[in-house]
């Protein structure tokens, strides 16, 4: 073999390739003006033909906050002061990861058909998802600041570290759906079996009653929820208006984190089979 050919050779060494969590991430943050369109396409897809429009994101939990009010309050006997904004400022952080964490999981299992016709990250669509789900949580809060301004309740000045902790719901809700897609595209049925825990999981955290009305024993196992301690520190911010103690947002980070990383880990180590699969 000639020289010169010798010397052009390439060869491919599979040892020296970007770790695939990494190379993700690189990857995500190069269509990063994808992430961007996905998120504007999606908010105006949803209210264009919407007469209500963006006033729907407000009105939805608004609404859902009247109906549980009405029935634990009056019905169950649930006896609180201001407990319309008690479940407000829990319902909408509560629905922001359900809403969330299920479109990006059908975002990823239901889109092969795409992934299979042009290269496209598959992280993007998990994170527009997430992105999407942060805008309608911050249109959330106008209607829970206009429930507590008729109960006499101002804006509290921890609410400017709400952002803080809507990063940390975004984190956990983006391993979750991470980690709960790549299962679903090995076996379908974990994505239906999914909607049914979430309603599970909504009744085990602390979003229509108080914890501290559960027997010691009880609530004490809930605290293994990881959502008791991110909507608690949401709720702490935003309508209790007090600056939860270094050991609840060093918890809250963990649990986000370590989601996070888990779901980002797990799918990133099975995304080359994902082809395979879809």
């Amino acid at each position: 073999m000639p020289d010169n050919i010798a010397s052009s050779t390439v060869i491919y060494d599979s040892s020296a390739r970007t770790p695939a969590a990494l190379e993700e991430a690189l990857q995500a943050w190069r269509y990063r003006d994808l992430i961007v369109f996905l998120v504007r396409r999606d908010i105006t897809a949803r209210y264009k033909r919407s007469v209500l429009g963006v006033a729907w994101t407000m009105l939805n939990p608004l609404g859902m906050m009247i109906i549980l009010s009405i029935v634990f309050s009056q019905v169950f006997r649930v006896a609180m002061v201001n407990y319309p904004g008690f479940v407000l400022s829990g319902l909408i952080a509560w629905n922001f990861f359900a809403q969330a964490s299920t479109a990006a999981i059908n975002s990823l299992v239901w889109g092969g058909d795409l992934f299979t016709r042009i290269y496209v990250p598959r992280s993007v669509f998990a994170i527009s998802a997430i992105g999407t789900g942060l805008i309608n949580l911050v249109l959330s809060m106008v209607p829970l600041l206009l429930v507590m301004a008729v109960m006499g309740i101002p804006p509290h000045p921890t609410l400017l570290l709400a952002p803080l902790v809507m990063l940390f719901l975004a984190l956990f809700t983006l391993g979750v759906g991470l980690l709960i897609s790549t299962i679903g595209i090995y076996f379908i049925d974990v994505v239906e079996m999914y909607a049914i825990l979430l309603m599970a999981w909504m009744y085990l955290t602390p979003i229509i009653y108080p914890l501290d009305i559960l027997p010691p024993n009880v609530s004490q196992w809930l605290q293994y929820n990881p959502m008791v301690h991110l909507v608690g520190l949401f709720r702490d911010l935003v309508f209790y208006g007090t600056l939860p103690d270094f050991i609840s947002w060093l918890i809250s980070f963990g649990l986000a984190f370590g989601m996070f990383l888990l779901g980002w880990l797990f799918f990133t180590g099975k995304a080359d089979e994902f082809a395979y699969r879809t």
